[in-house]
């Protein structure tokens, strides 16, 4: 699988925005929606969107969105349609704040908030193949998510797979602030911005100065999850350091030039040393823009859908 993508072009950057945009429409007359919040602590509800195939389904995804994004995102849509039609129930897990719940919540999520998403897990029923699958920031969710549920020696899940993680966070702020990156780096922080204020919880003048991603982790997220400072929540929750204790099926992708995630932390012994890890790593496909030459565009869904009828027969 690691040489079988043929690009649609091989420009990093415009994949990654023709990946973002490029049209997903779809029948979804088949598959109705069941949206319900789900409440995880006292003072947080998040949204879970939940669709079930036609037949007796063969298994259950949990889809998990990147930095900003939701259940719309588009690497979600198309995944979740493909795995539909395979006879998959789709659960669109949101961050806390998204999809339009920051009312629901007055803290903004991080990269490495599992509680929301172990919360949901326990208190649903679940079919007996259960798998995580994370995109960008929710793909460190879902590993360390994975390596939790592993460590506390519980049977619920049956794989995980992550696509373009940050599995080091402090090498993806060091990439993301890279003048290069600037366009990512202003939309990001704006976005991030506007969810601060929607929560109630912050004015402009506690933003005042954050001009960048970190600067918003060192300023808020950092101190009010209670790691101090963004070089300690960077360290403490990154996916790399949790990967050892994955003991269930993992597949994880990442493009080689990728021009958010560096790809060095993808060769890190520690992923060669687990082996219940696989990796994938085309060269190209920069960030979450795996479009294909040709048909079936989305070469990502595939290699995902392909992993999985090996593992949830």
């Amino acid at each position: 699988m690691t040489g079988d993508f043929e690009p649609l072009l091989t420009n990093p950057h415009v994949l990654t925005v023709l990946g973002n945009y490029w049209p997903r429409k779809y029948d979804w007359s088949a598959y109705p929606m069941e949206s319900r919040f789900v409440r995880t602590s006292p003072d947080v509800e998040v949204l879970v969107q939940t669709q079930r195939p036609l037949g007796t389904p063969r298994g259950e995804l949990v889809l998990l969105h990147g930095l900003e994004g939701s259940g719309e995102s588009g690497y979600i849509i198309s995944l979740s349609h493909r795995a539909l039609q395979a006879g998959f129930v789709v659960h669109r897990f949101h961050m806390r704040t998204c999809g339009g719940t920051e009312h629901l919540c007055n803290t903004l999520y991080h990269a490495g908030l599992t509680s929301d998403l172990l919360s949901f897990l326990e208190q649903d029923e679940h079919a007996q193949k259960l798998f995580l699958i994370g995109f960008s920031l929710g793909g460190n969710v879902a590993l360390k998510a994975a390596a939790e549920i592993c460590q506390a020696g519980e049977k619920l899940l049956a794989g995980v797979v992550s696509v373009n993680t940050p599995i080091d966070l402090a090498a993806c702020s060091r990439r993301l602030q890279q003048p290069v990156n600037r366009i990512y780096q202003d939309r990001f922080t704006a976005r991030m911005k506007e969810r601060l204020l929607r929560t109630g919880r912050y004015s402009q003048d506690d933003l005042a100065g954050c001009r960048t991603v970190f600067d918003i982790d060192d300023k808020i997220t950092a101190p009010s999850f209670g790691f101090g400072n963004a070089a300690n929540y960077y360290e403490t929750q990154s996916a790399l350091r949790f990967v050892p204790y994955i003991q269930v099926p993992g597949l994880m992708i990442a493009a080689q030039d990728d021009p958010l995630v560096p790809f060095e932390p993808y060769l890190s012994p520690v992923l060669a040393a687990n082996p219940c890890i696989q990796l994938v790593t085309p060269k190209h496909g920069g960030h979450l823009g795996y479009l294909s030459r040709r048909a079936p565009r989305f070469w990502s869904d595939e290699v995902i859908m392909e992993w999985l009828d090996r593992h949830a027969c």
